[in-house]
């Protein structure tokens, strides 16, 4: 009996300390609470009107801070040899556009374009024409000048591929057209990306929009009367 009235205040004022963590959130719900009021107030075409803000601005930025990047195209064409029928040099320029990405072409082509091969395997596309036997070979980088020196520099080692071949194949790839420096950017400016974040952004504020629960009472309108139901056929003759 003497040891349960000489508790110290310590341990009794514990069960005060740990009531304490959870009052937090309590506070923070009580600063929230009035803008929230604020937001279920506000029009059902705000969410639109703020999606297409917000995405505009997301994609304008995205616009801004990405950096440019340019792309330059060199071409290569397949020339049969004498005697051999012309339709096979469109077969090898099909073949060589495929290989024209392999390491073994990439790793000559990285001792002209000063480059690193996973550069080159990233940044290097190539496209062939079913009616011409035309390889064209294209490289994207922040750089014009490294966009053209990467371009060329894969035609000629493909070139070079296929003229060690050409006694096999009796098809020698010859330079068509070499890769020029670009004077305008292939990526999309920032006008387009605002354009498209803001489409989006307008999309999923429609969608938000078509999912919004609905409160009754919202307009504010008198409800609507009832309408009564179909008299039964008794009920009928009796009036009659």
């Amino acid at each position: 009996m003497t040891e349960s009235m000489t508790r110290p205040p310590a341990e009794t004022a514990a069960p005060d300390e740990e009531a304490g963590p959870p009052a937090r959130p309590r506070r923070v719900l009580a600063v929230l609470r009035p803008a929230l009021r604020r937001v279920r107030t506000l029009p059902p075409w705000s969410a639109l009107v703020a999606g297409v803000l917000a995405g505009g601005l997301l994609g304008a930025g995205y616009g801004l801070l990405t950096p440019a990047r340019y792309t330059a195209t060199s071409y290569v064409v397949a020339v049969p040899a004498d005697a051999s029928d012309p339709a096979s040099a469109l077969g090898f320029a099909q073949a060589y556009g495929r290989v024209a990405t392999q390491l073994a072409v990439l790793a000559d082509a990285q001792m002209w374009a000063h480059v690193p091969v996973t550069t080159l395997r990233e940044s290097v596309r190539t496209a062939t024409s079913p009616d011409a036997p035309m390889v064209s070979v294209s490289a994207t980088s922040s750089s014009p000048e490294e966009a053209a020196d990467m371009a060329d520099a894969v035609a000629r080692a493909l070139t070079r591929h296929a003229a060690a071949s050409a006694d096999d194949t009796r098809v020698e790839l010859r330079q068509f057209a070499r890769a020029t420096e670009p004077t305008e950017p292939s990526s999309a400016s920032a006008a387009v990306t605002g354009l498209v974040g803001a489409s989006a952004g307008g999309l999923l504020g429609g969608l938000a929009l078509l999912v919004r629960p609905r409160r009754a009472g919202r307009d504010g309108g008198p409800p609507a009367a009832p309408v009564p139901g179909p008299a039964p056929a008794a009920d009928v003759r009796g009036q009659l």
